[in-house]
This record gives structure tokens, sequence and C-alpha cells, in this order.
């Protein structure tokens, strides 16, 4: 049968062990109870920390007030001691430094990990020393020809020393903008206008780096400059138009001087090249002229041993050579009547000639139409030795050698 269930058992007790003898089911815990329960609680407490607590039911109710103010003031100790060793203890990430100052002095510099500090007495400083920052501006700055340009220029540093970054300078960053003021005007004095917006403008950007980074060592701020671009500088608003005028006529000035080469750098060759095939030429008809008249002369020389061998046949040749040299290149021919008359025939080779239908024919035509008037002369001056003899009488030809 169950504790709880009904019909008279004399053993009804509780799960607790506790008896329903002389009590009523609505009955509440009495104050004794709750007392004896905190006082529990407050030995068990005081007992962590190495002090035993009373007990017995004869503590009564007037000493558990200043037990349990006692226990809960060790409570909150402990948790403010907690809070302050956990915030103690921070972590640097690899890309960052951390300086720390201990009484307001310089104690470490610290490197990524995990590390604990004591505050207030000490005092940590975390940076990161790799990422690369950039600081940009605009300035009007007055050039070396007393002119005003608009220079926008952009700014790439890091920390190099974190030391000197948080320690030497209450504001590097702050003292890094009006260096570069400085020494964006004073390299931007050294120039002329044309040189700072047109040509020199890398120069511009390389010599304002130099004189920052000067003015960053000097200052003790920890900063290295990595780079600095200097974007399209221009002159004020109100003289651009004309300025731009001004920039557009030296592009196309520049524009035609590079034709100008260009032109130069082709011609220059060829005409060259001209020449030297002119002098080439030259050397050649030299050359020529000069082999000509030397076989012409071996030639005659040659022609002359046999003439003393035989004067009368090598005079009839020379004259039938020389006949056909003549008449092979006209087209008119003349010849004489038989012998004992004095009329001329007269063959108008080249009205004849005109009057003939075209046809095609190979490219030494001219010879086949040159050549019968040739061998017609040469039969009829072989027939005919006297008609030969009153044009061209051999016998003064004889003399004239002699």
């Amino acid at each position: 049968m169950a504790w709880n269930e009904p019909g008279g058992n004399s053993n009804d007790k509780d799960p607790w062990g506790n008896s329903d003898k002389g009590k009523k089911n609505n009955e509440r815990p009495s104050q004794n109870d709750l007392d004896e329960t905190l006082r529990k609680l407050q030995d068990g407490v005081t007992s962590l920390f190495g002090k035993k607590g009373k007990s017995g039911s004869g503590s009564g109710g007037s000493g558990l007030p200043k037990q349990g103010g006692v226990g809960i003031a060790i409570i909150a100790i402990l948790i403010v001691l907690g809070v302050w060793l956990y915030n103690c203890v921070y972590v640097v990430d690899q890309q960052e430094q951390a300086v720390v100052l201990r009484f307001g002095k310089y104690h470490d510099t610290v490197g990524p990990g995990l590390h604990i500090y004591f505050p207030p007495m000490d005092k940590k400083f975390q940076e990161n020393t790799t990422k690369e920052r950039s600081y940009s501006s605009t300035g009007q700055m007055l050039t070396e020809d007393e002119n005003i340009v608009e220079v926008p220029l952009t700014v790439q540093y890091k920390i190099s020393d974190v030391k000197k970054f948080v320690l030497n300078v209450a504001d590097p960053e702050r003292s890094l903008e009006q260096a570069t003021d400085s020494a964006l005007r004073h390299v931007a004095g050294s120039m002329s206008m044309d040189q700072v917006i047109v040509s020199g403008r890398a120069i511009l950007a390389t010599d304002t780096q130099v004189r920052l980074q000067t003015f960053m060592d000097n200052y003790g701020t920890g900063i290295s400059v990595t780079q600095v671009n200097v974007q399209n500088a221009q002159a004020p608003g109100a003289v651009q138009d004309a300025f731009d005028d001004v920039i557009r006529a030296r592009e196309d000035e520049q524009r035609e001087k590079n034709q100008a080469d260009t032109y130069a750098r082709g011609i220059v060759p060829e005409a060259r090249g001209q020449a030297q095939r002119l002098l080439e030429d030259a050397q050649g008809y030299r050359d020529e002229v000069v082999a000509k008249a030397e076989g012409e002369a071996q030639r005659f020389n040659q022609l002359y041993a046999e003439y003393r061998k035989a004067p009368e046949v090598t005079r009839q040749r020379m004259y039938i050579e020389t006949m056909q040299d003549v008449l092979s290149s006209t087209s008119k021919v003349m010849i004489s009547g038989d012998q004992g008359k004095n009329s001329l025939l007269y063959l108008p080779l080249d009205k004849m000639l005109e009057n003939r239908p075209a046809r095609t024919v190979n490219p030494s035509a001219s010879s086949i139409y040159t050549e019968p008037a040739a061998n017609a002369a040469t039969q009829s001056s072989a027939s005919s030795t006297n008609a030969a003899t009153r044009i061209t009488p051999p016998s003064s030809r004889t003399r004239e050698m002699r």
C-alpha cells in the first residue's frame, strides 16, 4: 500500500521520513527550520576559507545577520577579484604590438600572444604595426615662378617603432599631416608651375617623400612613410581654361616634333640608300666605259695587224660591216642603179611597215623587219661593187686610216 494511500496505515510516512502525526497537511515550515538552513549554508561558506562554522541549535537568531553579512562581503570580494583578473589578461594579435607602462614609466614592449598586466598600476597601448595607413590632403602651393597650383596628394605610412609612436609624440598622426604640408610646400616652391603640373609630378612625389621621412625621423614619431602619390595637380579655377589651352598647345608642339623625328628617321636612311646606289651606278658605268674603251683599242690593234697583212680584203670587209651597222638601224634605204646608169632607188620601208596589218609577233620583231633591208643592202653591195664605190669610196677610208 502506498505511503499516502488512505486506509488507516499506522506507518504512514512521507518519503523524507517525516511523520504526519500531530501535523496538518497544510502546515508550513517554522522559522526555526529556515534559520537552521541559513546557518548550515553560512557554515559551509566559512569552512571554504579555513574557518569552521559554529553548529548547534543554541546559536539562536541573533548571530545569523552578522555571519550572513560577512559571507556576502566575501562573495562580493571574490566576484570583484575575478573580474579584475579577467581584465588583466589580454591577447596581442599577430599583426600587433603592445607597449606596457608601469606607474607611468615605460616597462616593456610585447609581441603577439597571451599576456597579463595589472591595472591601475600598469597601462597598455596596443597598435597594429603592419597595417598600411593613408592620409590625403589638398592644398594651394606657391611655385618658384610665383604661380599658384592646387596639389592633391595621398601619403601611405605604417608604424615602424611602436614605442616611439606611443611615447615620443602626443598625436603622431596629426604631426604627420602638418609635416606633409610643410614638405610639400618646400618642394613645390622650388619647382616651376609647368614642372608641378606636367612634367615633374614624379619628382615632386619623390622629393616630398624624402623630406617628409626626414621630418618624421627628427620628431621621433616611429612612423615610416612608404609612398607619396601626387594626383592630378592643376591651376586654380579662375585660370584653368587658359592653362588648359597652354597645355594643349604644348602637346601639339610635342606631337609635331615626334612626327618630324619619325619622318627624319624614315627619309634620311632612304636618301642615304639612294646616294649609295648612285655612287655604285657611277662606279659601274665608269668601269663599263673603261672596259669598253680598252676592248675597242685592243680590237683596233688586232684589226690593224690584219690590215697590214691583207689591206684590200680587210678594207672591203670593214666597209661591208659598216654598211650593215648603218643600214640595220634605219628605215630608209637608197639603192643605186646598174652600172652605167646614174639613177637611185628609194625604198620607204617605214611607210611600208606602217601600211602592213598588225599581227602578234615576238619581242624581236624589229630585227625581223630591219634584217631584210640590211641583207638586201649587203647583197646589192656585193653584186655591184662600182655602185657601192660611188656611195662611199673605200679608197678614201683607206687613205684616212693611213
